[in-house]
């Protein structure tokens, strides 16, 4: 063999092997195949316990944070956003995965029965595309899996608020009911004192059936409150992924009260900023976007088709091997730069979405704040003027009314305003913890769930 020859054969396979590694090499990054783990242990870790036991078995109160908790580990609708976030992930090795190789063979039928030698070929051939390529759509297919993370993520604070609101109405509810009963008492006392004022003559007989009348109003809206605690009940057991009727503990006699608190606005939208998976949903679709720029304009380079084949027909051995590469060649520059300025459009797109998501998530949060405010000062003002006012009117009424000095119908009255008054106490303690519930959503924390050392 001559020293040229030796040369040529020696730079041959240098440039193949430089070409095959080139080629061949990872489609993507290691950041990225960290990322891919990642997420595959955080879709495992977050699967659902089959043998949790049942809920609320022996609990004698139902509290907020266990609700919260039981409804997040077993509502099925957060089970199938974590199954759509798999299969989402799932898409990464197929997108940075080779095309499957082709092969072929042929005969030449004609070798087959006749004298000729026999001839066949065998070809094998495989698609390379430009290095980067795979990486890049493995990057998007990392964004797509990432934002449905944080999807499900926003839908889990959605679930948690929606419990921790239907715990405050089930309080509202049971409250409600208590002071009911409490007004029926009351009634029947006055209706005994309208009767005993009516037979000494210091009455008329329209005051006891007044009293009847409204016992009768206060019965009615007995069987309200109870219809509307059947209602919550089914609702929260369809949370729970039970059965509409089944049981639950009732909820406790009162809730703990919420300190006021300084709640500075822009440290809280900074919060809010850091903490919401829309924001970051949102971010890993912004680096999707990134991602298809880069490949769009990737696009525009050649892939390479290689091949190795074998065909018996040639009559030198070293004739009989053959390999070889195919290029195609990208000459509709008008096609590619079209998907440039398209894949740049939507990256244009999604960075306006995310300036207006930073708007609405801080007029959220200041919204959030200021009910949180307002709640806690209309439980102040029920609190300190409005219930103690009403109480001290309905016992100046009685002793007016038992002294003659006022009729039978301003004892109802003001037994009617401490009624309504009493209720809407319960509607505006539950308001509070409400209010503070939407708050931690809008800053990105699971509402119902203590933090910072609370006990909610």
């Amino acid at each position: 063999m001559s020293f040229h020859g030796t040369w040529r054969r020696s730079a041959t396979r240098a440039v193949l092997a430089t070409g095959a590694a080139v080629w061949l090499g990872p489609g993507a990054a290691g950041a990225s195949e960290q990322r891919y783990q990642s997420q595959l242990e955080a879709v495992a870790r977050q699967a659902p316990d089959a043998k949790a036991p049942a809920p609320f078995t022996r609990a004698p109160v139902l509290e907020r944070a266990e609700l919260v908790r039981q409804v997040l580990s077993r509502n099925p609708s957060l089970e199938a956003a974590r199954e759509a976030w798999r299969a989402s992930l799932e898409r990464y090795p197929r997108e940075t995965a080779l095309e499957d190789p082709t092969l072929s063979y042929g005969v030449a039928p004609l070798s087959i029965t006749g004298s000729a030698r026999f001839g066949q070929s065998v070809e094998l051939r495989q698609q390379l595309p430009f290095p980067g390529k795979r990486g890049l759509r493995g990057e998007l297919a990392l964004a797509e899996a990432e934002a449905l993370r944080e999807d499900r993520e926003a839908l889990r604070l959605r679930l948690a608020l929606l419990a921790s609101t239907l715990f405050d109405d089930l309080f509202v509810v049971e409250r409600s009911l208590a002071v009911t009963q409490e007004h029926l008492r009351l009634l029947g006392q006055l209706k005994q004192s309208a009767e005993a004022q009516y037979v000494t003559g210091r009455a008329s007989q329209q005051d006891p059936l007044q009293a009847e009348v409204e016992l009768s109003e206060v019965l009615r809206e007995q069987v309200m409150f109870e219809a509307e605690r059947e209602r919550l009940r089914a609702r929260l057991n369809g949370l729970l992924h039970r059965a509409p009727q089944a049981p639950l503990p009732p909820p406790p006699e009162a809730l703990p009260a919420l300190a006021a608190e300084p709640l500075p606005a822009e440290r809280l939208q900074d919060e809010a900023l850091r903490l919401r998976p829309e924001l970051e949903g949102l971010r890993a679709r912004l680096g999707g976007g990134e991602a298809a720029v880069r490949l769009a304009k990737r696009d525009s380079y050649p892939d390479v088709m290689v091949m190795g084949e074998y065909n018996s027909m040639w009559m030198d051995t070293p004739h009989q091997f053959m390999a070889g590469v195919t290029v195609n060649i990208p000459l509709d520059f008008g096609k590619r730069k079209a998907a440039v300025r398209a894949a740049e459009a939507g990256l244009k797109r999604l960075r306006r979405e995310e300036e207006q998501l930073i708007d609405d998530i801080r007029v959220e949060v200041e919204q959030a704040r200021s009910r949180a405010e307002e709640a806690r000062r209309v439980v102040a003002l029920f609190q300190e003027r409005l219930v103690p006012a009403a109480r001290d009117q309905v016992a100046a009424a009685r002793a007016g009314f038992e002294s003659g000095k006022n009729g039978f119908q301003v004892l109802i009255e003001a037994e009617r305003n401490l009624r309504r008054v009493e209720l809407r106490e319960q509607t505006a303690l539950a308001d509070v913890q409400r209010r503070r519930a939407e708050l931690d959503k809008a800053l990105g924390h699971t509402p119902g769930l203590p933090r910072n050392g609370e006990t909610r």
